[in-house]
């Protein structure tokens, strides 16, 4: 079949001689020639958007310019993480060999981060199918391990060998998920009773410990959108009331006594009681973290308690050195989901509940770009090692 800039170019000659013969015999076709662009590693100022619901892959962005540079091959049921040596992304995720029923498939797909092609697929035993959480699929700091979150036929993690690329083992982790890698340890995850557990990874064998109970699910839960910082080596922890807490990950993990946002703003601290309105965290991913700083950027609103999924009116920048509120950045439209970029310009990527996005000064509050379409999912930033 012949391309279809030569089916033109075949009519265009044609039309040509109909008026001028002597003009169609000086055009002169070329030959068409296939390229293939490529990327340059994972950069600390791109952001990866995933898609919103029903919209397939998660659009590459350079912070720098809010130009779209790439798309990962990302379905709805999928997780992505970025491999710390920067040569490939992994995608957990589920299919059906008929779209929507069929066989089921689990695995993890490995994109070469050059070309974005497919290199190989990882067959596992099963996933837990659930999006907007970047806490359900986790590499180890050193890019060799990745740790799945499963619920078949109750909570577990697949421990997957990235280096082998085969399926290790489950498992099972009983009323806990959210997991954080532990380095040299395994994983930690957050349990439904307060506690924070850790797994040590042994071989063929595991040992699970957990902490003192540091919260209460039932009257104030913590945001399964927690962030973790790899150098620190520290989670960071909010609250549907605004409670912040930072655990030290580690073998016997330490988590610190809470203090409130609001409190550290200058304002009240929230509470659960009914009618109270007061500022409140909410989202889907409500909050980042920029690492370089240690500084939290959270998504606030005016509300009540049980509004944690209601979209932020504010940015307020925590630094969480000083537990002070040092910035609020008021924003035009309520937007769902925050990412900043981890370098020193520090800009910020929001996106809305109609996918559309806005990459904003984190110094300043100024608007950089407006993107169109952006995608609605979470965003993924690339941490600095």
């Amino acid at each position: 079949m012949e391309p279809v800039r030569s089916k033109l170019a075949v009519m265009l000659l044609a039309g040509l001689a109909a008026v001028s013969p002597a003009l169609a015999e000086s055009v002169v076709t070329e030959a068409e020639e296939a390229t293939i662009n490529t990327l340059e590693p994972p950069k600390t100022g791109w952001f990866f958007v995933k898609g919103g619901w029903g919209t397939a892959g998660s659009s590459i962005f350079d912070s720098a310019t809010g130009k779209m540079i790439g798309m990962i091959a990302t379905g709805r049921d999928s997780d992505m993480a970025i491999d710390p040596a920067g040569k490939v992304y992994y995608v957990a995720e589920t299919i059906w060999t008929k779209g929507n029923r069929g066989t089921r498939q689990d695995l993890v797909a490995v994109y070469d981060a050059k070309t974005l092609k497919l290199l190989t697929e990882i067959p596992t035993p099963g996933r837990l199918i659930i999006g907007g959480l970047k806490t359900n699929f986790v590499l180890s700091d050193d890019g060799k391990t990745a740790y799945d979150y499963n619920f078949d036929p109750a909570s577990s993690v697949n421990v997957i060998d990235l280096v082998k690329r085969k399926f290790v083992r489950a498992i099972e982790l009983p009323g806990c998920a959210n997991l954080i890698p532990n380095p040299g340890v395994g994983f930690s995850a957050l349990c439904a009773d307060g506690t924070l557990a850790t797994v040590a990874v042994k071989g063929a064998a595991q040992e699970i410990t957990r902490t003192e109970p540091f919260f209460d699910a039932a009257v104030d839960p913590i945001f399964a959108n927690f962030a973790y910082d790899r150098k620190r080596k520290q989670a960071v922890f909010l609250s549907y009331t605004g409670m912040v807490r930072t655990a030290a990950i580690s073998a016997a993990p330490a988590v610190s006594e809470p203090f409130s946002i609001q409190q550290a703003a200058g304002l009240r601290a929230a509470d659960t009681k009914p009618l109270d309105i007061a500022w409140y965290p909410g989202g889907s991913q409500l909050m980042a973290l920029h690492r370089p700083t240690s500084t939290l950027y959270v998504l606030m609103h005016m509300g009540e308690y049980w509004t944690h999924k209601q979209g932020g009116d504010e940015i307020w920048a925590l630094d969480l050195a000083s537990k002070k509120v040092t910035k609020r950045i008021p924003l035009k439209d309520p937007v769902n989901n925050i990412e900043i970029s981890q370098d020193d310009a520090a800009l910020i990527m929001v996106t809305d509940r109609d996918n559309n996005g806005k990459v904003i000064d984190a110094k300043t509050g100024e608007v950089k770009h407006t993107i169109e379409n952006a995608g609605g999912g979470h965003i993924t930033v690339v941490e600095p090692m």
